[in-house]
């Protein structure tokens, strides 16, 4: 046998392997790759600080897109049932809503960029541009008659209702004339030109028949007509006639005389005007304190009517309980709050009662709809703001909230430069 031989290789090294006595051997460490790096958390949001919109409130932004998402949630939970009965599709109402979404996100876009100021030049085109969309659902051809009522229009396959857009128009054209009295108080002329524009459009949203806008709509014409400054005497005087006109409508119809009637005492007439109430009641009821969960209604099922509109807080109280409800009030009166307090630091006079008129429209009509689903006052059809099925309603008011991101910008832009120039 061969006998293979291996080399030994001894490397030598520059140091010695042992250390002398009385001397500790040093440990080096190696330094950290050049790769590795420390984060610098004062960098990140220094960043997340920039990528923010410098004059964007986002507070409110993200409360109204929550409520108009969770609207739209609901929408589909109300209706997909009967929607899958009477339609033979169960997203036919939801697919309106969601265009009705996109509608809204275009416009409070287009609200926010364009100059709020812009409107008060025309606030007299705004007041006309109402009355005649109001007018035009009584056109053959162009209004469209539903459940007895012409509350709409219509050319194609597209349909809207005057009466929301109307509401805001004259809020523009409110704005603008107490604007002008200001930094004195609102004076009886411009108190009675306000009162005549306001009873205007009642009068023709009451034709229509929709006695229920009218009431918001008048009610939101004397808080504004408050907030803008005018004297108590005169809203006296303006209320008194309003309300010996109240009881006079109220009898004028035969359906309104049920309908309190049945507001009294829904037990009465179970079957007939009490049935809506009765079933509302049972549907907040049984929602108790946490719920039955999303999409779990039983109510929804063809025993409460318009679920998906006039009655949507109900489901809501079904399917999320009493924690939901709060929870969902807690963010519609953060909304509300943050467009008065904009409205309170708006140095501008038509920026300020715009804010006004719009956070009233908004609590007016959301305190009418929750008054009306829990039996607080007589049943009226109003949709709740944001949640209830309608494209027309959310595309306005989400318009509306654009115009209050803009006074917002306006506001900001306006103290930057004033700190700046020292003022």
């Amino acid at each position: 046998m061969g006998v293979t031989s291996v080399n030994i290789v001894v490397l030598k090294t520059s140091e010695p392997t042992t250390q002398p006595k009385g001397k500790r051997s040093k440990l080096k460490i190696a330094p950290s790759s050049k790769h590795e790096r420390k984060l610098n958390y004062e960098k990140i949001l220094k960043t997340c600080d920039k990528l923010k919109p410098k004059y964007l409130n986002l507070g409110l932004l993200i409360s109204v897109l929550a409520l108009s998402a969770f609207g739209l949630m609901m929408v589909f939970s109300a209706s997909n049932y009967n929607a899958q009965i009477f339609h033979g599709n169960r997203f036919y109402y939801f697919n309106s809503q969601l265009i009705g979404v996109i509608l809204g996100l275009v416009a409070i876009t287009g609200t926010y960029l364009i100059d709020y100021r812009v409107y008060k030049r025309f606030y007299w085109l705004f007041l006309a541009g109402g009355g005649i969309l109001l007018i035009l659902v009584f056109i053959p051809g162009i209004g469209i008659e539903r459940l007895g009522a012409n509350r709409w229009i219509g050319i194609g396959g597209f349909s809207m209702q005057p009466s929301e857009v109307a509401k805001f128009c004259f809020i523009v054209f409110t704005a603008a004339i107490a604007a002008k009295a200001m930094p004195k108080q609102l004076t009886w002329k411009s108190t009675l030109l306000i009162l005549l524009a306001g009873t205007s459009i009642c009068a023709l949203i009451l034709l229509e028949p929709n006695l229920s806008i009218t009431l918001c709509l008048g009610l939101t014409m004397f808080i504004m007509l408050y907030l803008c400054g005018a004297r108590i005497k005169h809203l006296a005087i303006i209320s008194a006639p309003a309300l010996i006109a109240l009881p006079v409508l109220l009898v004028a119809e035969p359906y309104r005389v049920r309908r309190l009637l049945a507001f009294i005492d829904p037990w009465a007439h179970p079957k007939d005007e009490g049935f809506q109430l009765i079933q509302s009641l049972f549907g907040l009821g049984n929602g108790g304190f946490f719920g039955v969960g999303f999409g779990n209604s039983t109510q929804k099922h063809t025993f409460l009517p318009f679920a998906e509109s006039d009655f949507i807080f109900s489901i809501i109280g079904e399917e999320f309980g009493f924690v939901g409800t709060v929870l969902f009030l807690a963010v519609l009166g953060f909304m509300v709050y943050k467009i008065f307090k904009i409205g309170m630091q708006t140095e501008d006079f038509f920026g300020k009662f715009l804010c006004y008129g719009i956070a009233t429209l908004i609590f007016v009509q959301s305190a009418v709809n929750i008054a009306v689903v829990t039996g607080s006052i007589p049943p009226t059809g109003v949709p709740l703001p944001f949640i209830s099925f309608g494209g027309t309603s959310l595309a306005v008011y989400l318009a509306a909230i654009g115009v209050v991101l803009n006074i917002d910008k306006r506001n900001k832009i306006f103290r930057e430069n004033s700190a700046k120039n020292g003022i």
